[in-house]
């Protein structure tokens, strides 16, 4: 980023996180319709000295710095508890951003929540746009709903929407200062996972929901200004602006948070946006910025289901009957017909990962995903493979590489697989159930096929991460992924394993407990004592989600282990572990031998 504008971004958070502390509590807006009509009066001036210059619209990106920070300061309206519900209340539409000095998503929204309010201004939209240190107001956020931080909230009539995109899951008010403190110094403005929502996502979004969710481009010059400004759209060319389709294409745009929509009437306006348009009554097209760059309405129809059929479109009215579950697909325009459209074609065949796009990925309707890790360079050499094979699973399988030299994005899913390598590496997830794969073949087309299908079909066999096996054995055995069936549910003794991870705090302490009872119970036959590092281990028969656990598994009854308190004195430990081993033997469980076990 260039220095001058790494200064304005660092210029306009100052601005805005510490304007609040230098105002008097008589500069606050006690009166909140006579502060809004002084801003509509400020706005209008700078409209008509525009105008007489000769600006025109969008001209947001040809602003100084001064105009920017000069703007910002009228645009955007400071609540605090005493004037945020007359505010909401006394206006139509209210937009909202809730954030804390501390928090650094807040800070690298804010810049763009500005761009946001500035072209919203330019368009002459009537919007108030407004913020809320919610931490230092914390009234007026509880009034507003404003729970996590950063939050955006659209007001209409007072009744409040909930901005999801573009960032995960934010802070929570309750959120401890020194986790706050360490992820600031850990992370600074960016964070693994987490999307930051552009000046135009927010204003497809603020569009769309106060109802204006389509852009009608009526001349050329209007179309190319438009292609100019956006990348990724739906297209809608239409003989007429009425009747039940275009009513569907419309209710479409308003639901959809993501896409702008455009519609025309006119055929160059059509061809220009979309050259391969169907210039018959009516035509649904997207457009991306991607190699597959248009995708028709009712080109392929699809459904995922237990099995797959897919079929190309050429009549009107044509049907694709699905079995088992008997679906049928027409191709007309429904609106849930064409927000599945979009949902599986916004996509590439093989989308790039980015921290940009990341949100977007995880939230996909296509739940099953393939990930291939490789450097940029030997994913060259791949491309024309994984390409060939993604185009027989688009819409049901979505395909991403990650650059394996980047920490931040592949190095979080590459433990999931307790992998590390340069060499490229083929994943899957399958999203419905939670469950992950690994190609352990070659990566080779006939390989990757076979793997897609498995995948598709349900047929292939989930990967659990694993350590090594051991070679050797101590008074307490290392138990890793591939021996955990072997060492603990078929061996003929009973078990009393600690699961632990190196990260956790409290592990130490009970490792030091199980020494002792190890050391406490050598040379028994019928038990024996076991360890697994689950941050590096994994087995279906083994969930635990809070460490350490200690679980005693019964010789008689390996399916229902004991789980141990790990808070338990030693004295406790021993009568618990004597009083379940003695109850094995009662019940005739026999040793390795096949004579009956003696008791203790």
């Amino acid at each position: 980023m260039p220095v001058s504008e790494r200064f304005v971004l660092a210029t306009l958070l100052l601005l805005f996180l510490l304007q609040p502390l230098v105002l008097s509590s008589a500069s606050v807006i006690d009166d909140a319709e006579d502060d809004l009509e002084g801003l509509e009066e400020l706005l209008a001036i700078d409209l008509e000295e525009e105008q007489e210059k000769g600006a025109g619209g969008g001209t947001l990106n040809k602003l100084s710095e001064a105009e920017i920070l000069r703007r910002a300061q009228k645009i955007v309206v400071e609540l605090g508890n005493e004037n945020a519900e007359k505010v909401v209340r006394s206006s139509a539409a209210v937009l909202l951003l809730g954030y804390t000095p501390w928090c650094p998503r807040s800070a690298e929204l804010m810049p763009k929540f500005v761009e946001a309010a500035t072209v919203l201004r330019e368009m002459g939209s009537n919007l108030v746009v407004a913020k809320l240190d919610a931490e230092r107001h914390e009234k007026a956020a509880n009034l507003l709903g404003i729970k996590g931080f950063p939050t955006i909230l659209l007001f209409i009539d007072g009744s409040p929407l909930t901005y999801k995109g573009g960032f995960t899951k934010p802070f929570s008010k309750n959120t401890d200062r020194n986790r706050r403190l360490k992820h600031f110094a850990k992370c600074g403005s960016l964070c693994y996972g987490v999307r930051i929502s552009g000046r135009e996502e927010i204003l497809i979004w603020v569009r769309k929901k106060t109802g204006a969710p389509v852009i009608r481009l009526s001349s050329l010059d209007a179309a190319e200004d438009f292609l100019r400004q956006h990348q990724t759209f739906i297209i809608g060319h239409f003989e007429n602006y009425e009747g039940s389709e275009y009513d569907e294409f419309v209710k479409a745009a308003a639901t959809d948070n993501e896409i702008q929509f455009v519609e025309t009437i006119d055929n160059s306006i059509a061809m220009l946006l979309f050259p391969d348009v169907r210039l018959d009554k009516r035509f649904l097209g997207l457009v991306k910025s991607e190699p597959e760059r248009f995708e028709k309405f009712g080109k392929l129809v699809f459904h995922v289901s237990i099995d797959i059929c897919l079929g190309l479109v050429t009549d009107e009215n044509w049907k694709l009957e699905l079995f088992p579950e008997r679906k049928i697909l027409y191709d007309n325009f429904e609106e849930h017909k064409i927000l599945q459209f979009i949902e599986y074609n916004k996509f590439p065949l093989v989308t790039e990962l980015t921290e940009q796009n990341s949100v977007r990925v995880y939230s996909s309707t296509i739940k099953l995903q393939v990930f291939i890790f490789a450097t940029p360079d030997d994913f060259e050499g791949l491309r024309p493979l994984i390409l060939d094979v993604a185009k027989s699973y688009k819409g049901n399988i979505m395909f991403i590489h990650l650059d394996n030299t980047q920490d931040d994005l592949a190095k979080p899913f590459m433990s999931l697989y307790g992998l590390e390598s340069v060499e490229p590496i083929v994943t899957a997830f399958d999203n419905r159930i939670g469950s992950k794969y690994l190609l352990e073949a070659d990566l080779a087309r006939d390989n990757l096929e076979e793997f897609c299908s498995g995948l598709l079909h349900g047929t292939l066999r989930p990967y659990f991460k694993s350590e090594p096996i051991p070679n050797e054995k101590g008074m307490i055995e290392k138990v890793v992924g591939k021996t955990f069936s072997a060492s603990v549910l078929e061996s003929a003794e009973s078990v009393f394993l600690e699961v632990y991870t190196p990260w956790c705090i409290d592990c130490d302490a009970t490792s030091k407990q199980v020494q002792k009872l190890a050391k406490h119970f050598k040379g028994m036959e019928n038990l024996k004592f076991a360890r697994i590092d689950a941050s590096s281990n994994e087995h279906p028969k083994l969930e635990i989600n809070n460490y350490p656990t200690l679980l005693l598994y019964p010789a008689g009854d390996k399916s229902n282990p004991i789980k141990v308190s790990k808070k338990s004195s030693l004295k406790d430990l021993v009568t618990f572990i004597k009083m379940n081993v003695k109850a094995d033997e009662d019940r005739g469980i026999l040793d390795k031998n096949g004579d009956k076990k003696q008791e203790l």
